[in-house]
C-alpha cells in the first residue's frame, strides 16, 4: 500500500480511523468503550473546592467532576465554561482547561486569545497575506477576545470552503461562549475517531481514503503487533517498551550484531521509531529510555537525532536529556487513552 491512506472502520462495534503511509501504521484512532469524557468536549461545570496544595479546583460536571489547575478568582457556586484537555485516568477527576478551543478541519477558534495566526507550515507570504485578509473578513462579529488560527490543512482549499468552514467554527464559538447560565452540562461533545481523522489528516492530503478497510490493508496485524511489548529494529536489534504505574520503560538491545557500530546503529532506529510507538500504544506521561551501550562522545549524534524524530510530533512533548546513569529522559502529553486500555 503506498502513498498516504486514511482507513475508516471499526473495532468491536466502536469506530476506529488508522493512517498509513507508504504500508507503515502512523497513527490510529479508536473510541473508547462507554461513556466517556472525550478530549475536547466542552462543559458548564460549576465551580466546587479549592485544591490549595495542588494549585486547581474541582469543578462539578455531569456525571462526574473535574480539576482545573492553575486558577484565581473563582468561588465555589461560580459557573464557568471548561474543556477535556486529555484523557480521564482511572479513579482521578478528568482534566480540565478554561483555555477553550473550537476545532474544524481548517481553523481553530481561541477564546481568550485574541489575534489572527497562520500555521507556520504555511510558508508562501502571499498565501498567509491573503489567508489572514480572509479571516479578518470572516471573524467580525466574534465574541470579544476570541482569536482565530489558520490551519496547514488551508492550502488544499479554495477560499469560499475555508470562509465557510470560519464562519461554521466561529457560530459554534459564540453560541457555547454565550451558554453560562444553568447547571453542568455537556454543550459540545468531544471528536471521536472519525472526525478526528477528517479534521486533523488533511495535511498531506491523502491519495486515498477507504471505508471499511482494517481487514484488507492488514491494520489489524498492525495492531495486534502493538500490543506486543518488543518492537523488530534494523539489524537484528529490539527495543522493548513497557509502560509502568509511574512511566513508560524503553530498553534498547543490539541483538546479534557486535559490530562496532552496532549500538550506535539501533540506538538511531529506535530514536526515530520512538515518537510513531508512543503515539500509536497511547503512551505519555515520564518515558525512561535505556539506549544500547556507547561512548558519551556518540550522545551528541544521538542527540540529533531524537530531536529530528519529535520535531513534527503534534503532542507536546519535553527531551529532558540524559541522566547521570546514562538513561535518556523524555515527558509526553498524554492527549489518548493507552491503547491496552481502550482495547483490553
Amino acid at each position: 500500500m503506498k502513498g498516504r491512506v486514511v482507513l475508516i472502520d471499526e473495532i468491536a462495534g466502536r469506530p476506529a480511523a488508522a493512517l498509513v503511509v507508504d504500508g507503515q501504521l502512523e497513527d490510529l484512532l479508536i473510541d473508547p468503550d462507554g461513556d466517556v469524557f472525550l478530549p475536547g468536549a466542552i462543559y458548564r461545570a460549576v465551580a466546587d473546592r479549592p485544591v490549595k496544595g495542588q494549585g486547581g479546583i474541582f469543578v462539578k460536571l455531569p456525571d462526574g467532576s473535574g480539576f482545573l489547575r492553575q486558577v484565581s478568582g473563582i468561588s465555589p457556586g461560580q459557573r464557568l465554561l471548561v474543556q477535556v484537555k486529555g484523557p480521564t485516568e482511572s479513579g482521578k477527576a478528568v482534566p480540565v482547561t478554561s483555555r477553550l478551543l473550537f476545532k474544524s478541519r481548517y481553523a481553530i477558534v481561541t477564546a481568550g486569545a485574541p489575534g489572527i495566526n497562520v500555521s507556520r507550515r504555511i510558508r508562501d507570504e502571499d498565501l498567509r497575506d491573503r489567508l489572514i485578509a480572509l479571516a479578518t473578513e470572516t471573524m467580525v462579529g466574534a465574541p470579544e477576545g476570541t482569536g482565530l488560527i489558520l490551519r496547514s490543512a488551508c492550502v488544499l482549499a479554495d477560499d469560499d470552503e475555508i470562509a465557510d468552514d470560519i464562519l461554521a467554527v466561529k457560530s459554534l464559538a459564540v453560541a457555547v461562549l454565550a451558554d453560562i447560565e444553568g447547571g453542568p452540562e455537556l454543550l459540545v461533545d468531544g471528536a471521536g475517531a472519525h472526525e478526528s481523522a477528517w479534521r486533523d489528516w488533511a495535511d498531506p492530503a491523502p491519495n486515498e481514503v477507504v471505508e471499511g478497510g482494517f481487514a484488507v490493508a492488514g491494520v489489524l496485524e498492525m495492531i495486534d503487533a502493538l500490543r506486543d511489548a518488543s518492537v523488530a529494529l534494523t539489524g537484528g536489534g529490539h527495543m522493548f517498551i513497557e509502560p509502568t504505574r509511574a512511566l513508560v520503560a524503553v530498553d534498547v538491545n543490539t541483538g546479534p550484531d557486535t559490530s562496532p557500530a552496532a549500538a550506535l546503529k539501533v540506538n538511531i532506529a529506535a530514536a526515530r521509531d520512538l515518537p510513531r510507538q508512543l503515539r500509536l500504544r497511547g503512551l505519555g506521561g515520564q518515558v525512561v529510555v535505556d539506549f544500547a551501550p556507547l561512548p558519551k562522545k556518540e550522545r551528541a549524534i544521538l542527540d540529533q537525532v531524537i530531536r529530528a524524530a519529535f520535531k513534527h510530533e503534534a503532542t507536546e512533548t519535553n527531551l529532558v536529556g540524559w541522566t547521570s546513569l546514562g538513561l535518556f529522559e523524555l515527558t509526553r502529553k498524554r492527549d489518548r487513552l493507552p491503547l491496552e486500555e481502550v482495547l483490553p
